[in-house]
């Protein structure tokens, strides 16, 4: 992968993806994730659900340039349910467009934030991003499937004190999933938005509005 789109992937990215835990927390506090061995399942669950739909999202935002990029940002929105994680997606689509527009000063990214007033959903702009630093969509349904288990990795050593050389090697474990999940995701790029996965997480979704009741919070989401 070009060292751009390493950028992208890389979590010091200033994009603000520190401050979301991706249901990790909520987790945590319901005591379904307590060891590297629960995380390693929730993060396997993850990738293949709410990782493989922003995959999908993301290569298909790279693929079809600024015309696609409303609808896109309509079937995320058809492929969230929950009203948290709605506002979570838009929230870091935001942030991390305000990234990527100091980064790569490109007008064609100025269309992005056109899309919503809340912001664009963070798939559609991570494959717009992908695609302006010279990426295609494989490279951008890689960066998509790895963020989806990389910043609830990082929460976990935050969140549970976990060893993060352990959870690093659950990482590790994961490659050839994330590999696999980013190929299905890339495979789908030039299909009809209405057609792309559509995996739901129905425990995701209910982590995510019991988090934002919570009097307590580490995390955004």
């Amino acid at each position: 992968m070009d060292a751009a789109l390493l950028l992208l992937a890389d979590s010091r990215l200033p994009a603000g993806g520190h401050a979301h835990s991706g249901g990790l927390e909520p987790a945590a506090a319901a005591g379904a994730v307590t060891d590297p061995a629960a995380l390693a399942g929730f993060l396997r669950g993850r990738l293949a659900t709410a990782g493989l739909v922003a995959a999908a999202l993301a290569a298909a935002a790279c693929a079809g340039g600024r015309d696609d990029w409303a609808r896109l940002d309509a079937e995320a929105d058809a492929r969230t349910p929950s009203p948290a994680q709605r506002r979570a997606s838009r929230a870091q689509g935001r942030s991390l467009l305000r990234a990527v527009r100091a980064t790569w000063p490109v007008a064609e990214l100025d269309a992005l934030g056109e899309l919503h007033e809340a912001g664009p959903h963070h798939p559609v702009v991570l494959g717009a991003a992908t695609a302006v630093a010279g990426g295609g969509p494989r490279q951008a349904a890689a960066i998509a499937a790895y963020g989806a288990v990389s910043g609830p990795a990082s929460a976990a050593v935050r969140l549970l004190g976990l060893d993060p050389l352990a959870v690093h090697r659950t990482l590790a474990e994961l490659a050839g999933d994330i590999d696999a999940v980013a190929a299905r995701a890339a495979g789908c790029a030039a299909a009809d938005p209405a057609e792309l996965p559509a995996v739901s997480a129905p425990l995701l979704d209910l982590y995510a509005e019991l988090h934002l009741q919570a009097d307590l919070r580490l995390f955004e989401s």
